[in-house]
């Protein structure tokens, strides 16, 4: 199992205005083959501040999630959400138990 968890950063301001495509990103991630969970949350205590959980089945069902199409249009959108410091680590592990 890959384990990919870290955070992004945007304007607290700007986080309505992301929603749309954040929910879509997840949507469609969640979607693919090989993905066992996909989430995006808005910390608490740093409006700003998302938290990014992924996990995947293996790196293969991973690489073709990083050369799709919703991922191209979602980072597409960084900029002019202003979104900035991606903060994200990869943990590979045993599989998921059944």
């Amino acid at each position: 199992m890959i384990l990919i968890t870290g955070t992004i950063r945007l304007p607290a301001t700007r986080v309505a205005d992301a929603l749309p495509a954040m929910r879509a990103m997840m949507a469609a991630s969640r979607a693919e083959p090989g993905c066992i969970f996909y989430a995006y949350a808005q910390d608490l205590d740093d409006q700003g501040l998302i938290h990014v959980t992924e996990r995947w089945t293996d790196r293969a069902v991973l690489a073709a999630h990083f050369a799709s199409a919703h991922l191209a249009d979602w980072r597409a959108q960084f900029a002019a959400l202003g979104i900035h410091d991606r903060n994200l680590m990869l943990i590979e592990g045993d599989a998921e138990p059944t």
